[in-house]
């Protein structure tokens, strides 16, 4: 493949450390960091950062190779209608991750990319990545604002080049400006077009631009299955969070059963206890009315034993009584 060997370049072979669900530029990020290592720019500026994976997979470049590169990201986090609105906490979760790892050399700009514009001087960024707002006024408005701002060696990155609905004109616009100067195109991961805006100076960069068919294919090739692998790891590490979810919310369901049973069986114990406790004392109510009723028969005994002495003594005295009277 003449002076571009890709295999000699490891670092697109990397994994990325930040995977997010926002996956639309998942696919693109080997090819990302294998730019980093052959450009070496001294700036790079992303407009339209999201959840940061492309952002941050510049970021681990930079930070791998042992660059001086400074980074910018510049986005509102606020959403558009193609990526879709979101709050506060996006950017947030981006600067737990991002600030601690790349702080030191990588700043995140909270702004419009036109407000954005007064923070970096005409002719000192190197590599520029456009992903904002994909209408086609917005993104040629976006490269025409900021191309001053590209240097000598100047690279931009379009993506979206190959998405032809919901009103995007990124396509569009990349076939216009295409024209103008050497550049080269992605087609998977909804599309990536790379223009040399200014000298080329890396002469892997140069073998690149150049390539044309076989050579072509195999670029777009080995990148597409890189890229690919990122996607298939996204969706079995989602799979398997999945599974771990619901697997949890089963151990959940089964803690909580387990707990309920647990008290049922220590509420049952309890009863048990206590029916025992109340059949004991019945035991002995029930004994103590059998004494009784003993008792009651001894003394209706008695009682008739009694009756029928004082029936005797009864009988004997009225005997005398009335003898007298028929004596006389």
């Amino acid at each position: 493949m003449g002076k571009l060997d890709l295999l000699n370049h490891p670092l697109c072979f990397h994994l990325p450390d930040r995977l997010t669900h926002v996956a639309s530029w998942h696919e693109h990020i080997p090819f990302a960091m294998f730019l980093v290592e052959i450009l070496r720019p001294g700036v790079i500026v992303e407009l339209g950062t999201h959840a940061g994976d492309s952002y941050c997979a510049f970021c681990q470049a930079v930070s791998e190779l042992g660059l001086e590169t400074r980074c910018y990201a510049v986005d509102s986090w606020e959403g558009d209608p193609h990526s879709g609105f979101y709050g506060a906490e996006v950017l947030e979760d981006l600067r737990r991750y991002h600030d601690p790892r790349y702080g030191s050399f990588s700043s995140l700009i909270q702004s419009t990319f036109d407000e954005a514009l007064q923070y970096f001087a005409d002719g000192s960024i190197d590599l520029l990545h456009i992903d904002g707002y994909h209408a086609y006024d917005v993104v040629k408005h976006d490269f025409e604002s900021w191309f001053p701002k590209l240097s000598s060696t100047g690279v931009v990155i379009l993506h979206d080049t190959n998405v032809h609905e919901r009103e995007f004109g990124v396509g569009r616009f990349w076939n216009e400006i295409k024209q103008q100067y050497p550049h080269f195109e992605f087609l998977h991961g909804h599309g990536l077009g790379i223009l040399a805006i200014g000298k080329v100076c890396s002469e892997e960069f140069q073998a690149l631009l150049e390539s044309k068919d076989q050579e072509l294919a195999v670029i777009r090739d080995f990148f597409f299955h890189l890229g690919h692998r990122l996607t298939l790891k996204r969706a079995i590490e989602g799979a398997i969070a999945a599974k771990e979810s619901a697997i949890a919310a089963k151990e959940s369901m089964v803690s909580e059963r387990d707990s309920r049973l647990a008290e049922r069986d220590a509420d049952l114990a309890e009863r048990e206890a206590d029916l025992a406790k109340r059949e004991a004392e019945l035991n002995d109510l029930r004994s103590t009315l059998t004494q009784l009723e003993q008792r009651e028969q001894i003394l209706i005994e008695e009682l008739r034993q009694e009756r029928s002495i004082l029936v005797a003594r009864g009988y004997r005295f009225l005997r005398r009584l009335i003898r007298p009277k028929n004596q006389s």
